[in-house]
């Protein structure tokens, strides 16, 4: 923990199903309502009452900065490995090339875990540390494994992680290193997600599933609070998120609520949120261009970009009412061009992004032909992991250079 003075008493007033608005407490251990995700709810009152925007500049870097809009009660309760901030970074000659003046990537990568998923998993496991569990189980297609071990871990929690069997690499091995009880599955996430689900009687672990349980939202809106202090205050316009599970999409618009209540926000204007997926597997896109507020179940789901491959996410409305109500989208592109765009955003800026990021720089250049998206617009796109936890997908070829024979200079020069 980077800040050492003592927290206030949370300012957490209770849960609240994002379903049917039913009020559940937030002092207990609790998961879904009839099988949908929860909202943590605040004081905001009395946070405006006790706080201002201009006393973070006292305080340490990090999420855990934010502390009155966070659940946690006591600093000596949090599980931390010293996340955040993560770096916000102008990308002129990426936008030179795609025709913006004013385009920024903020770099999740640069996180302990490698990923954003170090903010979702310092939070739940803290929370869950917090209320007694001491086993943890989740489906994870990628970062989030590797992420959940390193904090239970640090915890000194019990941790199972389900992948599908084609899960990259390296986030199989990280919490294999991370001390996690780690499984292959010859299934997709959602057959992870079974496994865990009926194993809980069992044996007897807590499901850290994305959203079903309340507080990786509120690990993920820190990017949105980080977000809204490094612009001071005064928000982008457009934020592309590449979409899965949607946790960090959902959390942000909570953010940007949350803030604008407490009167941070300069304007009222936020951000159009565009919610990226690869036509690989794009149940959140297909759901709202049919206007629907659920969507369907994405059959034969496929995509290099790991992340991205979740046939049915239990927050899919969630998603869907943050993208409409902010004027923006939810959007597919073309999975065969995913590589194409995340090696010409690296060699454009040198910033290590993923394939999930390569998805959102494809869909920025579909929106900004398409006269969706200004050249004048300040465009925010999040890098949610770091290039080389993604091995599968950078693989490649080098020319090679033979010392038993005179240097060819003509095959070197460029």
């Amino acid at each position: 923990m980077s800040d050492s003075t003592t927290l206030p008493e949370t300012f957490v007033t209770h849960l609240e199903s994002a379903l049917d608005g039913t009020r559940l407490p937030g002092d207990s251990l609790q998961t879904l309502h009839r099988d949908r995700p929860l909202w943590v709810r605040y004081d905001l009152e009395a946070i405006r009452r006790s706080c201002t925007r201009d006393q973070l500049r006292d305080r340490a870097p990090g999420m855990w900065r934010y502390r009155e809009l966070l659940p946690p009660r006591t600093s000596d309760s949090i599980v931390s490995l010293g996340e955040g901030p993560s770096p916000l970074i102008p990308c002129p000659r990426l936008g030179e090339q795609l025709g913006l003046r004013n385009l920024w990537i903020k770099d999740e990568g640069q996180l302990p875990t490698g990923s954003f998923k170090s903010r979702g998993m310092a939070m739940a496991i803290t929370m869950a540390q917090r209320f007694g569990v001491k086993r943890v189980a989740l489906p994870s297609a990628g970062n989030a494994g590797g992420a959940a071990a390193a904090y239970a871990a640090r915890a000194g929690m019990e941790c199972f992680v389900f992948m599908p069997e084609d899960t990259p690499i390296v986030n199989q091995y990280e919490a294999v290193l991370a001390g996690a009880h780690t499984f292959r599955v010859n299934g997709l996430i959602n057959d992870c997600g079974r496994i865990v689900r009926e194993g809980q009687e069992r044996m007897q672990w807590f499901d850290l599933s994305t959203l079903k349980e309340p507080y990786r939202i509120e690990g993920k809106k820190t990017m949105g609070l980080e977000l809204a202090e490094q612009c001071d205050w005064q928000l982008p316009d457009v934020i592309l998120y590449p979409t899965g599970g949607g946790t960090g999409l959902i959390g942000m618009w909570k953010a940007f609520a949350e803030l604008a209540a407490l009167g941070w926000l300069d304007s009222s204007t936020r951000p159009r949120m565009i919610s990226v997926q690869s036509d690989g597997c794009a149940p959140i896109a297909r759901a709202f261009q049919a206007e629907e507020r659920f969507a369907e179940p994405f059959a034969n789901a496929e995509t290099i970009a790991r992340g991205l491959r979740v046939p049915a996410a239990v927050g899919d409305f969630m998603i869907l009412d943050a993208v409409r109500e902010s004027g923006g989208c939810a959007l597919a592109v073309e999975e065969a061009r995913i590589t194409d765009w995340m090696r010409q955003a690296v060699t454009a800026e040198g910033v290590s992004v993923c394939p999930e990021t390569g998805a959102c720089i494809g869909a920025l250049e579909q929106l900004i032909a398409d006269g969706q998206i200004r050249p004048d617009e300040r465009v925010v796109v999040f890098n949610t992991g770091a290039a080389q936890k993604y091995v599968e997908a950078i693989t490649t070829t080098l020319p090679h250079v033979d010392l038993s024979q005179e240097i060819a200079w003509s095959d070197i020069e460029p």
